[in-house]
């Protein structure tokens, strides 16, 4: 089993960043890759960004392409979402994951319970 926390969340104005962490506890020796995911209320999950286990590999949604920055430090069990830019449709509940490299939740074996963020205009 792991167990994913997230933090950082909160109310940011329009064009602000937010730095989202997520730390990783339990069977972290196993090489997942990592996600983080987002929804926003009557929304489905949407895809924001992956790392691989190694870091060398990473992948963004269309709509965070150039203003979100995925990173991890494996020897923290730790993986974070720099957000820069943000608009107001950035608003919804963010949530990590562990499994495999993909843009498919159903890819992922574990999540933490989610952090809010808010982007007012």
């Amino acid at each position: 089993q792991v167990q994913m926390i997230e933090s950082g969340g909160g109310l940011v104005q329009a064009g602000g960043s937010l730095r989202l962490s997520c730390t990783a506890s339990g069977r972290t020796s196993t090489s997942y890759s990592m996600g983080w995911f987002r929804q926003a209320p009557g929304k489905e999950r949407e895809f924001v960004a992956a790392i691989s286990w190694s870091g060398g590999r990473s992948s963004y949604g269309d709509s965070v392409k150039g203003r979100f920055t995925i990173s991890r430090d494996n020897a923290k069990n730790t993986v974070v979402l720099q957000m820069n830019s943000l608009k107001p449709d950035d608003t919804a509940v963010y949530f990590c994951a562990a499994g495999s490299i993909s843009n498919w939740p159903r890819d992922y074996s574990y999540w933490g319970q989610g952090t809010q963020v808010t982007v007012s205009s």
